[in-house]
């Protein structure tokens, strides 16, 4: 019964707590949605809220049992602990790997991240999750913006080539390699209209005839469109 009235007690701490662990983790996972990653504004604010329900339960669940039994040791970071270590299998399953191709790895990241705010939440730590949410998110937006327009292709060409349904990658790959062509990532994605658009990225730093190859690549049965981006 004691048990019971400390819950009603603290009912608005919790239900503050737990939605502003929905409030901040729905921030990134819409982000994450808008990009049509794997994971995105439930998973978010699932991994969110239970992290957070899991704090709550490692702070105030088991004051009776202290307040009961003086040889009872309490050790709030132990349940904790174990949501940022088992957190790893959800993250696991957003990484998709496709020949040299991985991605998923900064939605896997920031399923970690989320589950962090979660527990930063349920401590009461309001202040850390805001200033952690904005940095997570100007991280994902603002710094990927930068990547792609100064890093990405820094270093590199990348030709994007349009196949129909039943066009076949490898015969594209053949040319880089009677090229003599180093490529360093390969991209697929498929359309609405289940179309290929293949995103290869080759070495800049490479001496070869751009305007031979981009006809070269145009010839390839069932190739619909081929472009280069420096």
């Amino acid at each position: 019964m004691e048990q019971t009235y400390m819950w009603l007690e603290n009912l608005d701490v919790f239900f503050i707590r737990m939605m502003a662990a929905l409030a901040l983790a729905g921030i990134i996972g819409f982000e994450r949605e808008l990009k049509n990653h794997s994971a995105g504004f439930r998973t978010h604010i699932l991994v969110g809220m239970g992290s957070c329900l899991m704090m709550l339960l490692s702070l105030y669940g088991f004051e009776n049992f202290i307040e009961e039994y003086d040889n009872v040791r309490f050790d709030p970071a132990r349940i904790p602990s174990y949501v940022i270590s088992g957190i790893g299998f959800l993250g696991a399953g957003t990484i998709i790997v496709n020949g040299m191709t991985i991605r998923g790895l900064t939605t896997a990241a920031s399923i970690w991240t989320v589950a962090g705010l979660g527990l930063v939440v349920g401590a009461g730590m309001y202040g850390v999750a805001i200033v952690a949410t904005a940095l997570v998110l100007l991280s994902l937006i603002f710094l990927n913006n930068i990547e792609k327009k100064y890093v990405s292709h820094y270093s590199k060409n990348t030709y994007v080539i349009v196949l129909q349904a039943d066009g076949k990658v490898s015969d594209i790959l053949t040319i880089f390699d009677n090229e003599k062509l180093l490529v360093k990532k390969v991209e697929i994605e498929v359309t609405k209209d289940q179309r290929k658009k293949v995103f290869v990225h080759s070495d800049r730093d490479q001496q070869f005839d751009e305007t031979g190859l981009i006809e070269k690549l145009s010839a390839v049965p069932k190739v619909q469109r081929v472009s280069s981006k420096k």
